[in-house]
């Protein structure tokens, strides 16, 4: 019998505020001392109360608008009652029925899935528990409790854990270009929790649902969500769905399986109410217009001008579209290009930064934008072979010594001799050279042999330090040979 996977999502996101949710202190990851960036607001001393983050609320609505949502003009912040070593209030101030953010959607660019959004919403961070290896205690780590957190919730729109991967993905994104947050799952910035049940094709009725929680890799969140898949599926076959219970798991990266933790828990367990020492919150049109306004253009939008404006395939357009750095870098080198080469080739420019470029970045160990390389660097390289001025073996180099040094390839190529050389006399004496010292590779070529041509050509760019322009090498050659 063929099993349809039902998944929603439930993404935790940490927002790149300076201060904390509630309080003044820093919201700092940086900071490796323990319990430094506290205060008696995020340790709920009594008598402490609380003041609401602007900026927070604000990147909240942004990504809301960004999502296409709707924005709550009545908002309030509530009470979740539930008791755990790492919030220290005993309760964590959350949002329940009047959420920031709701009814929105985003489109998935590959598979084009449409995904609902149920609703955004803002509430805080825990903090950090470290258990000691022999299991008989743990250390607390207040810096992180109180840090603005964001949480998004999907509709169950999902029936396979590729959509699910590509998703969180195309969120991560979203959240970079909009600055809200960096989304980095190796640091818990960005962290997942997947909803999910089976049923047999053609049931309407939900097989009973699990949540998987804290998967903090892609890899972890399609492997978990395929193994939950592949348990209910065994037990629906075995008969033995019922003993499929409403539970969280949670991921064994080194097992590769899910674990029970503990049962579910519904909304009313939390016995939500709202916060007291907060008051509600007022969103006028024009305040929203603002926030909507400082949007930049989004990966969707960015996708599809890439595409129209510079003939890029989707490949191409998806891996600087991946990276905002690199997107940026490459289009500025373009517009360097245009300036003072109209007809350079865009393409080339596209090959040097997304081959050549990331080459010597991951040789040297450090990303492009700690590198002393400019875009006007790789518009000059592309300029001077578009002249004929250098040939791409010497490209190679001057683009090295560009990224360790800073210096303008035009530069290099003056102070180093580097121009290509096409004067066909002084090309005439090397060629001839290289023939004389090579008697038994000509020899073979006039036997037939002709591909020992491009070792000879190889010769004579070596001679020339890569300055020969290769082109009229060749030709030369095949002229001196067939006489």
């Amino acid at each position: 019998m063929k099993y349809i996977p039902t998944i929603g999502l439930e993404i935790h996101a940490e927002l790149l505020t300076q201060t904390k949710m509630f309080c003044g202190c820093l919201n700092d990851e940086t900071q490796l001392v323990a319990n430094t960036n506290i205060c008696p607001v995020c340790l709920a001393h009594p008598g402490s109360l609380p003041v609401a983050n602007k900026q927070a609320i604000d990147f909240v609505i942004k990504t809301g608008l960004a999502l296409n949502c709707e924005i709550n003009k009545h908002s309030k912040f509530d009470r979740k009652n539930y008791f755990y070593p790492d919030l220290p209030k005993a309760y964590q101030i959350s949002q329940y029925d009047q959420p920031l953010c709701k009814n929105g959607y985003v489109v998935l660019p590959e598979s084009k899935i449409k995904i609902g959004i149920t609703r955004i919403h803002l509430e805080e961070d825990t903090a950090k528990l470290a258990h000691a290896a022999d299991g008989k205690h743990s250390l607390v780590d207040f810096n992180r409790a109180g840090v603005p957190l964001m949480e998004l919730v999907t509709e169950p729109d999902f029936h396979s854990a590729e959509s699910v991967v590509e998703f969180a993905q195309e969120f991560q994104l979203i959240l970079r270009y909009l600055g809200v947050s960096d989304g980095d799952m190796e640091k818990g910035h960005l962290r997942l929790e997947a909803n999910i049940s089976i049923a047999p094709e053609g049931q309407e009725k939900l097989g009973t649902k699990v949540e998987v929680k804290n998967l903090n890799s892609f890899q972890a969140v399609f492997r978990a969500i395929q193994y939950e898949i592949e348990r209910h599926g065994a037990l629906w076959e075995e008969g033995k769905e019922k003993e499929i219970v409403q539970e969280t798991r949670g991921w064994n990266e080194a097992k590769q399986e899910t674990f029970s933790q503990r049962s579910k828990e519904d909304a009313h367990d939390y016995r939500y109410f709202p916060d007291p020492d907060l008051p509600p919150m007022e969103f006028r049109d024009a305040d929203i217009e603002k926030i909507k306004a400082s949007i930049v253009e989004l990966p969707a939008q960015r996708r599809e001008r890439l595409s129209q404006e510079y003939n890029l395939s989707e490949k191409q357009v998806e891996l600087l579209v991946r990276d905002v750095f690199l997107c940026s870098f490459f289009e500025e080198a373009v517009s360097e290009l245009k300036a003072i080469h109209p007809e350079g080739n865009v393409e080339m420019i596209y090959n040097y930064i997304a081959s050549d470029l990331q080459g010597i970045q991951k040789d040297a160990g450090m990303l492009i934008e700690e590198s002393k390389i400019k875009p006007i660097h790789i518009a000059e390289i592309v300029a001077l072979i578009g002249e004929n001025k250098i040939s791409s073996r010497v490209a190679k180099d001057v683009l090295r010594e560009s990224f360790d040094s800073g210096i303008s390839p035009q530069d290099i190529v003056e102070q180093k001799g580097l121009t290509q050389i096409s004067d066909e006399s002084a090309l005439q004496k090397i060629i001839t050279e290289i023939m004389n010292q090579n008697t038994t590779v000509v020899e073979e070529y006039k036997k037939g042999k002709v591909s020992v041509l491009q070792f000879l050509v190889g010769q004579v760019m070596a001679k020339t330090k890569g300055t020969a322009n290769p082109g009229l090498v060749r030709t030369m050659l095949e002229k001196e040979l067939g006489k």
